[in-house]
Formats: C-alpha cells, structure tokens, sequence
C-alpha cells in the first residue's frame, strides 16, 4: 500500500480547484494499492485556495521554524496550515504502516526534488529542494517518490 497525493488521483484538491490526474495513479487507487490524500486540505486550507511557496528556506527549514510558507500573491503567513497537513499526512501514513508515498512533484507542500520558493516580492521560483509534507516523511523514513520517477 502508499499513499499518494490526492490530486494525482484525479481529486480535484489544487490550489486552483483542479487536478494533477495520473492515470496509472488513478488505477492504483482503483485496484486498492494506494490511498489518496491532500496535506493542504487535511491542514484545514480550502479548494479553491491562494497559491503559496515557501519563504527563506526548503521544507525542513519551514519544520524547523527558519522558514515560512506564504500566499505568492500577497504574502499571507500559511505556515501552520501547512505543518498541520504533513503531520496529518504522516499519521495518516504510519497508522496504515505505509512506507512508500508518490507526491506532487513542484508543490510547497509535496514537492519531492523541486519546490517553490518565494523571493521578497513573493514571486515563485523553482528550486531544487524538498517541499513541507515530503520533508517530514523522509525525516520519518518514508521513501518519497514523484508522478515523474515512481514505478
């Protein structure tokens, strides 16, 4: 069993209200090898929401307290939520003794290799690094995979 990003499964949990449909993630799901969940929804953020990066740092410096998650277009706080959501999304993991996770890859939150980071005039920019949720799995030895590279 994983777990994988709910907007991988078609669930339509973006930022924007969409999704990131994958159908071979789509088939997992329906063949009950994975489950599907969103950290940003189970961190209480609404679909719709703003769009966000992450502000002074990668999702460790965020656990850590050195760094901030914040709306790219005008610069709310949304760190909680977002700490909030990789906890939840981790309990979620180890009750069901789920050590495999296939995230979003680009996200603040799911981003596995490649995440936004926000410059002072909160414009997003990808960078190499690992987004909030994907930090505190591989910190709690869950291997983390992408769309792009799972197999």
């Amino acid at each position: 069993m994983k777990v994988v990003s709910a907007c991988l499964a078609g669930i339509n949990c973006k930022w924007n209200g969409k999704s990131n449909i994958n159908k071979k993630i789509k088939e997992m799901i329906e063949k009950g090898e994975a489950m599907a969940a969103c950290p940003e929804v189970l961190g209480g953020l609404s679909t719709p929401r703003k769009p966000a990066g992450i502000y002074g740092g990668l999702g460790e410096d965020v656990l850590s307290g050195k760094a901030k998650v914040r709306a790219s277009r005008d610069g709310e706080d949304m760190t909680s939520s977002f700490i909030r959501g990789a906890e939840e999304f981790l309990k979620l993991a180890q009750s069901k003794k789920i050590k495999t996770a296939i995230l979003r890859n680009r996200s603040p939150s799911c981003g596995c290799g490649k995440t936004w980071q926000l410059d002072e005039n909160f414009k997003n920019h990808l960078i190499n690094g690992d987004g909030v949720t994907t930090a505190l799995l591989k910190k709690n030895g869950i291997k983390v995979y992408t769309e792009e590279n799972f197999k």
